[in-house]
């Protein structure tokens, strides 16, 4: 394939991880609810309507698989925190998102989304807290990298890695509009995925 991921398609949406079948390899991608997950995931497919891309937060409501290459998954889980919806439904999101966590053998990485400019909230701690505790694998992804000014782009990424207790080259800086780390997301994906 010259381009991985070029081909990405979506196959299915689940509310439940039962509702799936089996896969040879599969990523996932979580965050919080206007952390910039569909426009990540459409920048990586290099495509612009794979993804729904919606101003209102918390549209990605279910499990949505994208099918790449031979039998590969890449899911876009529903976001945590704010997101408009009957209460009913929201406090079914979070039993979707841990079932799907811990139901899948082939799951290979957990991308966690968190907003380059604001830094880790208390929601996304609570996230990572819990995949280090399940002992998943995780990678954090800062978005919206582009809006941070360049003045503040190193301090920033200290800032963000520290909150964490990481190294700033332990996390992918990307900007979705800018193509800021895209290209290496894009092959760190298609590599665990073994699509390359």
């Amino acid at each position: 394939m010259a381009q991985p991921l070029h081909d990405l398609k979506f196959v299915t949406s689940a509310s439940d991880v039962k509702q799936l079948g089996v896969c040879h390899a599969e990523v996932a991608f979580v965050g919080r609810s206007n952390v910039g997950k569909s426009s990540l995931l459409n920048a990586l497919a290099m495509q612009t309507q794979l993804a729904r891309v919606s101003k209102t937060p918390g549209r990605t409501r279910l499990i949505n698989v994208f099918l790449t290459g031979p039998d590969r998954w890449v899911v876009d889980l529903p976001g945590y925190g704010y997101a408009g919806g009957p209460k009913a439904e929201k406090a079914t999101w979070s039993a979707m998102i841990e079932g799907y966590l811990t139901g899948r053998r082939t799951l290979r990485m957990v991308f966690v989304l968190v907003d380059a400019q604001v830094g880790p909230t208390k929601l996304d701690h609570q996230m990572i807290d819990w995949l280090r505790h399940a002992e998943l694998p995780c990678r954090i992804v800062a978005t919206k990298a582009d809006q941070v000014k360049p003045s503040r782009q190193l301090a920033q990424r200290r800032d963000v890695a520290a909150d964490l207790g990481l190294a700033p080259g332990d996390i992918a800086w990307a900007s979705s509009s800018k193509g800021t780390g895209i290209v290496d997301l894009r092959k760190e994906v298609a590599s665990l995925l073994e699509v390359l």
